[in-house]
């Protein structure tokens, strides 16, 4: 784990050992790499190029203008992946970096092999419980000295940052059904059945793909990747097994299913 000069910006970021084709780790809002990467980990870790990175006013990345809008943030996924991947990368993202990978998958799709979509939105009119009344910044005491240990701003930036989040998530992603019909590529949507969210907003956003598979988990929230990280992570390698598209014995919701090259087993 080291730092990189990202045009400009210095960004922190973690590489393990080349196994095979790059994987991107793209973390949650208000989060960083080392909150989740153990979660992940072992399901690609043996065969796959891993990589990961702390976003700006991110773990230990400091903050920069700009730094909370969505574009930016998938901006800035787009320069690593060019200039520290060196090219496209299969991509998996929780939550905010879930909401990037799929901003990535449409706007640079030679970039993007495929896309894990843990607990992810993609429009911020989808339910969440925060998107009325005015926003308390509540921060705990471990929050805030993880914060203090981590980043390379001063403490009272803490306050100011999780605002400026919350206003964002209130009003973005703005992705449509249309904009998610764009991504070529093969995408698993891996949630709990307990979002913030609706869970029609997260069959929408399945339902919406080319080529999706969706996976819900019962018994999870938000946090199902650490919840049941060894059920998650198998579907996560099964879909690394498996990348083609799923040819089913009754296809009815895939998107590409009226396609002359899906052809339905006998």
């Amino acid at each position: 784990m080291s730092y990189v000069d990202l045009r400009g910006h210095k960004t922190w970021f973690e590489e393990w050992a080349n196994n095979g084709e790059p994987v991107l780790l793209l973390h949650g809002g208000l989060s960083a790499t080392e909150d989740w990467d153990f979660a992940v980990l072992p399901a690609v870790e043996s065969d796959h190029h891993v990589y990961a990175y702390d976003r700006t006013a991110h773990g230990r990345t400091g903050v920069r203008d700009g730094f909370y809008h969505f574009n930016f943030q998938r901006d800035e996924a787009i320069t690593f992946l060019e200039d520290v991947v060196g090219g496209p990368a299969h991509l998996i993202g929780w939550s905010d970096g879930g909401i990037i990978s799929l901003m990535v998958a449409i706007a640079r799709p030679d970039l993007v092999k495929s896309v894990v979509a843990i607990g992810t939105n993609f429009h911020f009119d989808c339910g969440l419980p925060f998107n009325d009344g005015p926003i308390e910044i509540m921060i705990g005491e471990k929050d805030r000295a993880e914060f203090a240990e981590r980043s390379p701003d001063p403490s009272h930036i803490q306050d100011e940052i999780v605002r400026r989040a919350f206003e964002v998530w209130r009003s973005e992603p703005t992705m449509t059904k249309d904009d998610l019909g764009k991504i070529n590529c093969p995408v698993l949507v891996l949630t709990g059945d307990d979002e913030p969210f609706t869970n029609f907003h997260t069959v929408e956003l399945y339902e919406s793909l080319q080529d999706g598979r969706l996976a819900i988990v019962p018994g999870t929230s938000h946090y199902v990747i650490k919840e049941k990280s060894e059920i998650a992570q198998a579907i996560i390698k099964d879909f690394y097994r498996q990348p083609e598209y799923p040819v089913t014995k009754d296809p009815n919701r895939r998107k590409r299913i009226n396609s002359e090259e899906d052809a339905t087993p006998q």
